[in-house]
């Protein structure tokens, strides 16, 4: 497994590089991503290079410029550190740096650089350190320490909060007030332009020469959206100045507000500002380990540290983005970056959900929430676009939200003019992968007070939505479904796509289930839901058309057609495409319009179906489909690499699978220094955690039950997860010979068709 960054083979919470390279900044700074769920900052330097990309947002404060679609603004920088010695700035690309380390520590989410740098005959050692604190949302803390190793100096030191950020040029944010407070305090206020959400940003400093503090005033600094506080100080030879950052940021769409943004955030910096670097980062770390590390085991005793790493970065890269609001949902590039614009899609229950509804099930309810208050925004769509019930978003931005999706793309390598995105009024199979991840969440977690208050509203909706746009065909004498995109994104007027329609019939039929078992179990909500749709009208409509809607079945040859038109295409040979570092290289040789007539599939469609509807296809007609898709698919998404190796496991096909774990792995973590410049791909982040738990540890929701059914790669010794199963905290450990279970009550499972208990606080063993 080849990783473009350093890794240490003792370490399995560490990631980062030994060598002073400014030409890869943005891979870098996606990366080392620090963030808490409700602030996040890219792994930027401190000082300033050219073609970095400094970017720091705060969930849920989208802001439209003119008819762009809506984003998360790029908040002003408080990263920012210039430093100046004897009167020159301070540069990694000058001089001669030596012992040089920087790196990501995943336990903690702490980022530490430290290097000697020699520059005009003058030597010095520099170490800096910084975290976004786990114990305190808003908070922001950096120290640096310079010493002088062979003759005494003047260091100047600037640093503040710099507001001349923008989105890739686009600027979100006014001009607000500028100034110092108590001759300590840098604040700057500010409010995003069309949405008018106000932030307030603060900063303390203090320095200390050998651990003695200083006492000096800030000589302020006040330019054109800028507010920075400049220090002079005189060093000794083998004198330490040490310089430490306080910083904050709050917004007036937070719900821990008391004063106002602006006296909130100085309130805090007066009370934290006197508490140590170390002291805060304890704080932070133990909240890391207690409410995340404790409650989400994964332990990989494999021929290295790499797998572990992986998996350990991706859990990391999910928490660090996971929102503590139910207000909000993760974007598929979460904070990381600009990418998607903050947007959520289908990642998040298709490919996150499993980690958060596993091990952290309260964070999985706030994601879930976020798509009851969606319903606004939903609704809203679906009666736009002549449909009743609810139509989800391809991009969801605030719930109110009907549609975030961007109108225009890239341009067309034919005609040269921008192509146009039709996801959003086309990407149709997103309201069926909503209602699945509750349905999800509802079975892995058996939270009856959701489903009353929310999940059944949500999947009933949704069903109402399918019931309404399917189509009846009376030449054929059936419902379909037409002009639609499924997951194969290529083809962009697809006729009964396979993906969507089944997932179409699977929604209408759990609705009409939950309306028979409300009416029968619990007429208090039966009664409440009928009152926003009435039931007996819609349970007659989904059973009538659940049980005529066409769902693609294998041909002669066992091959589930993607589409009605697919099969008939030409064929070309896609290896090229596959093996590009580039994920859009097949437009180089094609447009969509072309793209759409040939049997090229851009990431897993049918077989995402099989991967998520096993128990309804014989082993011999996944396995023929995997041989037939497999060949035809580019991967020219994050998301695909992970259900062709659950897949692949699943079949026996263990090195196939393991090599599909692999390319998740180092899509992000990997050699290509273009893959991430935007963002981390959250996706595949639960990608990776789902092939590790789903696939090699062989855990599945099968209707209400946990299959368990371990499968290692032959290069892995053990594999030790945990999990939580109905409120029952289960603990793994699987081998390459057998597989052994605790838990801490009563608990059930299947593996191999066969039901098995486990006693509280006995281990069972199973030879595989």
């Amino acid at each position: 497994m080849l990783f473009g960054v350093d890794t240490k083979k003792d370490n399995d919470w560490w990631i980062g590089s030994n060598t002073p390279n400014t030409n890869n900044l943005s891979k870098f700074e996606s990366l080392l991503f620090q963030g808490n769920g409700y602030l996040g900052i890219r792994g930027t330097f401190e000082e300033h290079y050219l073609n970095e990309k400094r970017d720091m947002f705060i969930l849920g404060t989208f802001d439209k410029f003119q008819d762009e679609p809506t984003e998360l603004p790029n908040l002003p920088d408080i990263v920012n550190l210039e430093i100046k010695i004897n009167g020159k700035i301070f540069n990694l690309d000058q001089g001669e740096v030596t012992n040089y380390q920087r790196g990501l520590n995943l336990k903690n989410g702490e980022v530490t650089r430290s290097f000697d740098w020699k520059f005009d005959k003058e030597q010095f050692k520099f170490e800096f350190r910084r975290f976004v604190s786990m114990a305190n949302l808003h908070l922001f803390v950096s120290k640096v320490t310079v010493t002088p190793l062979n003759n005494n100096v003047r260091i100047q030191i600037k640093s503040g909060i710099d507001g001349q950020m923008t989105n890739s040029g686009t600027q979100h944010l006014v001009e607000g007030s500028k100034r110092l407070f108590r001759a300590r305090f840098v604040q700057m206020q500010t409010q995003t332009q069309d949405s008018k959400v106000k932030f307030a940003l603060t900063e303390y400093h203090r320095l200390f020469l050998d651990k003695v503090e200083l006492s000096l005033n800030p000589h302020l600094e006040l330019n054109r959206r800028q507010a920075f506080a400049n220090y002079s100080i005189g060093v000794e030879k083998n004198q330490t100045l040490t310089f430490v950052k306080y910083a904050n940021v709050y917004s007036s769409t937070d719900k821990d507000l008391r004063y106002g943004v602006g006296r909130d955030s100085i309130h805090e910096l007066e009370h934290l500002g006197r508490t140590s670097y170390a002291s805060l980062l304890a704080e932070s770390s133990r909240v890391w380990e207690e409410q995340f590390w404790q409650k989400s085991l994964v332990e990989i005793k494999s021929h290295n540290n790499k797998p572990q790493i992986a998996v350990n970065y991706a859990r990391y890269q999910l928490i660090s983005n996971t929102p503590h609001d139910f207000g909000m949902n993760i974007g598929a590039k979460g904070m990381t970056g600009e990418g998607y614009k903050g947007h959520a899609f289908w990642d998040t229950e298709m490919f996150m959900m499993p980690f958060f509804t596993f091990n952290l099930p309260q964070y999985a309810h706030n994601l879930m929430e976020y798509r009851y208050l969606g319903l606004i925004g939903a609704v809203k769509k679906a009666h736009q676009n002549g449909y009743q019930g609810a139509q989800y978003p391809w991009e969801a931005a605030m719930p109110i939200d009907a549609e975030s999706s961007p109108l225009w793309g890239g341009a067309d390598i034919i005609t040269g003019e921008p192509m146009k995105i039709l996801s959003g009024e086309s990407e149709l199979h997103v309201t069926s992968d909503v209602a699945f991840g509750v349905s999800q969440y509802l079975r892995a977690t058996d939270d009856q007070k959701f489903a009353k208050r929310m999940g059944d509203e949500i999947i009933l909706q949704c069903a109402k939505f399918w019931a309404s746009r399917v189509e009846w065909s009376t030449r054929l004498n059936r419902y379909q479904i037409t002009d639609v995109i499924g997951p194969d994104e290529y083809k962009e007027h697809a006729n009964n796509n396979a993906f969507t329609n089944y997932m179409a019939h699977w929604c209408m039929e759990k609705g009409a289930n939950i309306i028979a078992d409300l009416r029968q179990n619990d007429m208090a909500t039966y009664t409440s839901l009928d009152k926003k749709l009435p039931l007996a009208t819609l349970f007659r409509d989904l059973i009538e058309k659940a049980s005529m809607m066409y769902l693609p079945q294998p041909d002669a040859e066992k091959i589930i057609p993607q589409d009605d038109n697919y099969l008939s295409y030409k064929t070309i040979n896609v290896q090229k495409y596959k093996e590009s570092d580039n994920t859009s290289e097949i437009f180089k040789d094609f447009n969509l319009k072309q793209l759409d007539k040939i049997q090229v599939t851009k990431q897993a469609d049918v077989l995402l179906l099989l991967k998520l509807f096993e128990d309804k296809f014989s082993t011999s007609v996944i396995k023929k489909n995997w041989f037939f898709y497999e060949p035809r698919t580019t991967h020219d998404s994050s998301l695909s690499y992970s259900t062709h190796a659950i897949l692949a496991n699943d079949l026996s096909l263990y090195e196939q699978a393991f090599s599909y774990f692999e390319h998740a792995c180092q899509i992000d973590l990997g050699t290509n220094m273009q893959s991430s410049v935007k963002g981390i791909h959250l996706g595949s982040m639960g990608g990776i955690y789902n092939t590790v738990i789903e696939g090699f540890g062989g855990v599945r929701i099968v209707e209400d039950n946990l299959s368990i059914q371990p499968q290692l790669p032959k290069t892995w010794e053990t594999l030790k997860y945990s999990l939580i199963w109905q409120g029952v905290k289960i603990k793994v450990l699987a081998t390459q010979d057998y597989f052994s279970i605790v838990s801490d009550s009563k608990f059930k499972f299947i593996y191999h068709d066969k039901d098995y208990q486990v006693e509280p606080k006995e281990k069972l063993t199973i030879e595989l």
